[in-house]
């Protein structure tokens, strides 16, 4: 994958833009994207209707178990510490194991997320965004728009994802068929326990994990604490520690905002990260290597530190920030 980034950021970061000189974040149309709106549509209703009525506590038992397999091991950690951040090494049918449970996840394949991960990436970090990248409405507006609609934008950056991606033949069919992944699934979880783990174990899970996915994206950048901003980014990142667990440690957005290539988004004593846990469990196996922290990261320009603690994370070499000192007016 290339590293690029806007110029509001000066930015570190690996991204799979191109052409972003000519790009505008601003201009473009909100359209609707029916298979998407559709699929979630169909997901949610069939939770709502259906599991009620089938629920058992061995059901309950399989939705956690999976949402926490398919979250921490997927989604967290193969799409988006692995395939858009490359924040660690691993062998390739480790990486296409992890990104088939992150595409279980039942938002997408690896190749559109990696396209929508690094546009609203590239987009808030510059001085201007389009108002559907903002998180600006109210929370239930804001998630109708989320889960129904896509943003074309009139002057749109180029996207590569790069070698090993775009020339898989793996990634490409799981990310044409990314739904269809919800088939073998359901029947194995038939097998195992009939329809109630079906229901608990799929629609339940992937509406629960879609709608949460949307809801802490909101929250993560529009409120909270903060020990790092970046430089002339017109939406920053927050961190919410009450979404650290069911998130893997996602929720500690103001740290990933600083460090976006860090394996390690909990940086701090107390933020829980699991899905770092997880990166360290593979790399206590052998099946991690070069793992990225902030200490071991190139210095990273465009961010300024907001709390005492900011610099513990990095040495002061590391992070350059013009001279200007870390302040205590925010905390986690």
């Amino acid at each position: 994958m290339s590293q690029a980034g806007g110029a509001a950021s000066g930015a570190f970061k690996v991204n799979s833009l191109t052409g972003l000189d000519r790009a505008s974040a601003v201009e473009g149309n909100v359209v609707w994207d029916g298979p998407r709106s559709l699929w979630n549509i169909a997901i949610l209703a069939a939770a709502i209707v259906f599991g009620p009525m089938t629920f058992t506590w061995e059901a309950l038992a399989v939705f956690l178990l999976m949402a926490a397999i398919t979250l921490c091991a997927g989604h967290s950690v193969g799409f988006h510490r692995r395939l858009i951040h490359r924040s660690f090494e691993c062998p390739k049918w480790l990486e296409r194991v992890l990104v088939w449970f992150g595409t279980a996840v039942g938002m997408g394949g690896p190749i559109w997320t990696i396209r929508l991960h690094d546009s609203r990436d590239w987009a808030q970090r510059q001085p201007d965004c389009h108002w559907f990248l903002r998180h600006a409405k109210p929370l239930p507006i804001d998630g109708f728009y989320y889960l129904n609609f896509r943003l074309q934008l009139a002057h749109p950056p180029g996207f590569d994802p790069g070698p090993g991606i775009a020339d898989d033949s793996f990634y490409r069919f799981v990310d044409h068929y990314w739904m269809a992944q919800q088939i073998p699934i359901a029947i194995v979880l038939y097998l195992l326990g009939g329809w109630s783990w079906v229901v608990w174990g799929v629609p339940v899970r992937v509406a629960a994990c879609t709608t949460m996915h949307w809801f802490i994206s909101y929250f993560a950048h529009t409120r909270g604490s903060q020990d790092w901003s970046v430089d002339g980014a017109v939406i920053q990142a927050y961190n919410v520690p009450s979404m650290a667990i069911p998130t893997m440690g996602e929720s500690w957005h103001s740290n990933h905002h600083a460090f976006p290539s860090s394996a390690r988004h909990g940086l701090y004593p107390g933020q829980i990260d699991l899905g770092y846990r997880f990166i360290q469990l593979l790399e206590w196996l052998g099946l991690a290597t070069d793992v990225k922290l902030p200490a071991n990261l190139p210095p990273r320009p465009g961010i300024t530190p907001l709390t005492t603690r900011a610099m513990s994370a990095a040495s002061r070499q590391q992070v350059r920030y013009s001279g200007i000192e870390a302040t205590d007016h925010a905390t986690s």
